[in-house]
């Protein structure tokens, strides 16, 4: 008889198989168990646990903190990989630290979403920070990301953090002050999930803009962005926040946990561009300790796609983002993010299953 082998589906509930049938473990078994999660209906990925820190249900997501042997804790919401401890560092230096090497004097930082502090905890290494308000709906992912991500815990604690429970939308329509970078750290767009209104053209337009300074930067994570996901929500997200902003960029990494490369949006209407050398000066003048995956050369590099995502090439040492460069990227989309033609990952959220 064969080794059982327990994935731990995205609907919250475990299935163990066996080569020859079904049978279900003992309460204290983790051997031989794995997460599985599924990318499309064709496509699943999985990998080894060591254990589960925690599983649950919060009133908004389901929610799963697993400690596995190829990455490290890993955090998942709603079925979907959120991050991994061994590369999370990709992830969130390309969506923090763009933003405030590109601003002039970034002072303060709003957070949408961020629960695992990540986000935070990079935005805190610039020495001219004054505030970061990280504002997540989800307390329950805020406390348990407090209680098992250590990598975060001064970041929780340092005192320019300012923490909201809260959804993004309602807090920053509540606010009066506004912010030199405003951050999606957002779950993927899912059906049923908290948060797909945030990725909106009306939102962006009478809430999120109203709330950025005049040198004001905006950014967001966008979702896949590989050869074969990108036109998923990544180029629908682009090409929404064109239709709010005078100038954008869009940029990509691999992140491997994902099994994907990953995409980012920045948009301001004040025009910003990226010099490599220009740029690792800007990151040893402002940073504190040493970026474990961005420099000037990877900065640029991320801006230039492949030319089956971004439909063009170009080849330069540094890059002004006009409107001129963005009119052939991702040339082809038409898709306007709005709440009643909104696009979806595959998966789905809390609401989509009551």
């Amino acid at each position: 008889m064969g080794e059982a082998v327990e994935f731990f589906h995205s609907n919250g509930f475990s299935k163990v198989y066996d080569e020859a049938h079904l049978r279900m473990p003992s309460e204290d078994t983790q051997s031989g168990a794995w997460f599985e999660e599924e990318i499309d209906v064709d496509l699943k990925w999985s990998f080894a646990l060591n254990r589960v820190l925690h599983k649950g249900t919060s009133e908004y997501q389901d929610i799963a903190l697993l400690d596995t042997k190829r990455f490290g804790k890993v955090l998942v919401i709603d079925g979907k990989m959120q991050s991994a401890e061994v590369d999370e560092f990709i992830y969130h230096e390309c969506l923090i630290h763009p933003a405030l090497l590109c601003h002039p004097d970034p002072r303060t930082v709003f957070i949408m979403g961020g629960g695992e502090g990540s986000a935070a905890r990079e935005a805190l290494k610039h020495r001219s920070i004054e505030e970061v308000v990280m504002c997540d709906i989800d307390r329950e992912v805020v406390d348990f990301c407090r209680r098992y991500l250590t990598a975060n815990k001064e970041a929780f604690a340092d005192k320019k953090l300012t923490l909201v429970i809260n959804d993004a939308k309602a807090e920053l329509e509540e606010r009066k002050e506004k912010f030199d970078i405003i951050v999606g750290d957002l779950a993927d767009p899912v059906e049923g999930g908290p948060c797909y209104q945030l990725y909106t053209k009306s939102f962006y337009e009478q809430i999120l803009k109203p709330r950025l300074g005049s040198n004001g930067i905006f950014v967001t994570q966008a979702g896949p962005a590989g050869v074969f996901t990108h036109k998923e929500v990544f180029s629908s997200i682009y090409n929404t926040i064109k239709q709010v902003f005078k100038h954008v960029i869009v940029y990509t990494a691999h992140v491997p946990s994902f099994a994907d490369t990953w995409g980012w949006v920045m948009a301001s209407d004040q025009p910003f561009s990226v010099d490599a050398e220009k740029m690792d000066k800007t990151i040893e003048e402002r940073i504190d300790g040493e970026l474990q995956y961005l420099n000037g050369a990877s900065l640029l590099s991320s801006t230039i796609l492949n030319k089956s995502v971004s439909q063009t090439q170009v080849h330069k040492s540094s890059l002004d983002f006009t409107n001129n460069f963005h009119a052939s990227l991702l040339k082809n989309e038409t898709h306007v993010y709005t709440e009643d033609d909104a696009r979806f990952i595959h998966g789905h959220g809390v609401a989509y299953r009551l």
